[in-house]
């Protein structure tokens, strides 16, 4: 039995899945092959992903392909409630609350895992870190599982160096066909059009605060340029530094630019980024938000204790009055300002990030029992596969090598 807000707010979700159905054509077809091939009958699969409509929509393809499914989110404030109940409605088990209590948040991820899950699909490592720590009888069982971000990516890369990595796991972030388009174009949207739409202020002539430059960060300072932002970036790599200076950016410590920030996002997938040192710096009216997985980015719990005082100044904006008597607002509690204030990715984004999903759990359903435990990448074939798909939904033509220039590129 499912675990949802109403069953009766399903119409209204219907109506978001059917829209981005109507523009996913590449997870359109893949969804119309499997629901000829079955690659997954008799498979239980967990997933937790931001649950909003292209992840309801990746999840009626897999059910479509045989899938038992077993649904829940991976954040608190990304799910919503309308999208969830559309799912429940149909058949699906789903466990999601928006703004459920992290005792609640847990529960709803023990109840997916209870199923005994044949392969895991995850967002952040929420379930892996369930399944190791509260369902370890259920892991000689796993065929595998797909992580579909940075975050997750890194807490598997920890587990697998210390040897306690017990099935493999596909990196899906690290594929072409996600990093450099969902990462870099949907996270460069999808933040601006949360804060733009919670906070309705103009971004053009602001000073812009971009901490961390890998491709998430890279797409919201692009994005903040083309808003007319003057953007400065944090970082720690040095590498990844010069880039943004030579991308025409400012780069400077967070101390230096605390003071000039009239908007910060956080996209570094790290910890204490802002913090109690650099709360006196802000200026009156400065923005905090954070663009990556968890709200640790943004110490929003110290940023809490300092403050004399703080108010909801408008839905999804928490004002702090702080000693110096200058006002700093902090946006969706320091969640990910995409999914927590927005709908998250553009869904013809999305629509190549999940058939890497989709078409890397094939893979994992395939090669049962023959692959090796740890870390591994999604195989080149998918990867091109998308592109090549993905180009001829968008009507575009591409030259192909002659078997002269193969054999003179010795490919």
């Amino acid at each position: 039995m499912s675990t949802i807000r109403d069953i009766a707010l399903a119409p209204s979700g219907e109506e978001k899945i059917a829209w981005v159905e109507r523009n996913m054509p590449l997870c359109r077809s893949i969804g119309e092959e499997f629901a000829r091939t079955k690659p997954f009958a008799g498979l239980k699969i967990a997933l937790s992903v931001h649950l909003e409509a292209k992840t309801a929509y990746l999840c009626r393809m897999l059910a479509g392909a045989g899938a038992e499914m077993h649904i829940t989110g991976s954040n608190p404030l990304s799910t919503q409630d309308d999208v969830a109940a559309a799912l429940a409605a149909g058949g699906l088990e789903v466990h999601a609350i928006y703004g459920c209590t992290p005792e609640e948040y847990d529960g709803c991820i023990d109840r997916v895992l209870a199923c005994g899950p044949d392969i895991v699909i995850d967002d952040g490592g929420d379930l892996m870190q369930g399944l190791r720590e509260r369902f370890p009888q259920f892991l000689p069982g796993v065929t595998g599982l797909c992580e579909e971000t940075t975050t997750g990516v890194h807490r598997l890369r920890q587990l697998d160096r210390a040897g306690e990595l017990p099935f493999p796991a596909i990196t899906v972030n690290d594929a072409d066909c996600k990093h450099l388009f969902d990462n870099r174009y949907g996270t460069g949207q999808s933040v601006w059009d949360g804060i733009m739409r919670t906070t309705n202020l103009i971004v053009a002539g602001k000073d812009v605060v971009v901490a961390g430059y890998g491709w998430c960060g890279k797409g919201v300072a692009m994005r903040a340029k083309g808003l007319g932002a003057r953007v400065i970036v944090t970082e720690v790599d040095p590498v990844r530094a010069i880039e943004a200076v030579m991308d025409g950016f400012r780069v400077m410590s967070m101390a230096e630019a605390a003071p000039i920030g009239d908007i910060f996002c956080t996209v570094t997938g790290c910890a204490g980024v802002i913090t109690k040192r650099h709360f006196p710096l802000l200026k009156d009216g400065a923005i905090l938000t954070n663009a990556g997985h968890f709200n640790v980015e943004v110490d929003a719990a110290a940023l809490a204790d300092y403050a004399q005082s703080h108010y909801e100044a408008r839905r999804n904006i928490e004002g702090y009055r702080l000693p110096n008597g200058r006002t700093v607002f902090l946006l969706a509690e320091g969640r990910l300002v995409n999914l927590a204030s927005g709908d998250g990715h553009p869904a013809e984004i999305m629509d190549m990030s999940f058939a890497i999903q989709a078409l890397s759990a094939k893979y994992l359903a395939d090669h049962k029992g023959q692959l090796t435990p740890g870390v591994m990448a999604v195989p080149r074939a998918i990867d091109e596969e998308v592109a090549r798909r993905k180009l001829a939904t968008m009507g575009v033509t591409i030259d192909a090598l002659t078997q002269e220039q193969r054999d003179y590129l010795g490919v």
